[in-house]
């Protein structure tokens, strides 16, 4: 078990929220999907999915929305292809330092991607962001029955880094996510993302909390985690 002080043996970054600003363009594209289908998207129902899985948020939005005559596959396809067409028509919303932040870790110890969001759409996001190369594993909750708040991914990208999840770091910047880290015996650093704060008890159950990441130095953080 590492101890306060001793170096982390792995990096797992979030990517929606951490990496890039995407949390805002997932929920306009649920708005839309729900007013094209004579519904109405909330915060209150956005809140409801937030760090689940595919199967989980298209599930949860069939129920809310009460769309029996589409199924979960079809409401999951096409807020997904919304979300490509924007990555491949603007490119990804990059968050300021985040980058610099990759590379700067990367240069120190492995590195990975722990996301909620489909494989598809977090390997279009690296490759926009030029840091695809960087990262040793990248995982989706997609692959692992449940996703966050329960551990499973975070898990899954410390088996697939061959990194005892003790000694992994988590960066989030959501609740469920911090949470999720947290289960699986990592630590974690939230860095509220502004466009899209993370609920109540989201500082609370972080290890630290830090303004930007820009401000992340995985030396700095191994003296005081």
């Amino acid at each position: 078990m590492r101890q306060t002080g001793e170096p982390f043996g792995a990096v797992v970054f979030d990517l929606d929220g951490v990496l890039v600003d995407a949390e805002v363009w997932w929920d306009e594209v649920r708005v839309d999907f729900a007013r094209r289908h004579d519904r109405t998207w909330t915060e209150a129902d956005q809140a409801a999915i937030m760090g689940a899985n595919s199967a989980g948020w298209s599930a949860t939005m069939r129920q809310r929305l009460r769309l029996v005559e589409l199924t979960r596959e079809e409401i999951e396809r096409d807020v997904v292809e919304a979300m490509l067409a924007r990555y491949r028509d603007r490119g990804a919303p990059r968050i300021d330092g985040a980058v610099d932040a990759v590379r700067r870790t990367a240069a120190n110890l492995p590195i990975a991607v722990a996301s909620s969001s489909p494989m598809v759409l977090i390997e279009t996001a690296l490759a926009s962001l030029g840091v695809a190369a960087s990262f040793s594993a990248v995982v989706s909750s997609d692959e692992v029955e449940v996703g966050k708040p329960a551990p499973d991914v975070y898990l899954l990208v410390a088996s697939r880094l061959g990194v005892d999840p003790g000694a992994c770091l988590v960066v989030e910047d959501s609740v469920n996510g911090v949470r999720a880290g947290r289960a699986a015996g990592m630590v974690v650093v939230l860095i509220p993302n502004d466009a899209v704060p993370p609920a109540p008890g989201a500082r609370e159950a972080a290890s630290i909390v830090l303004a930007g990441i820009e401000q992340f130095n995985v030396l700095e953080l191994a003296l005081q985690c």
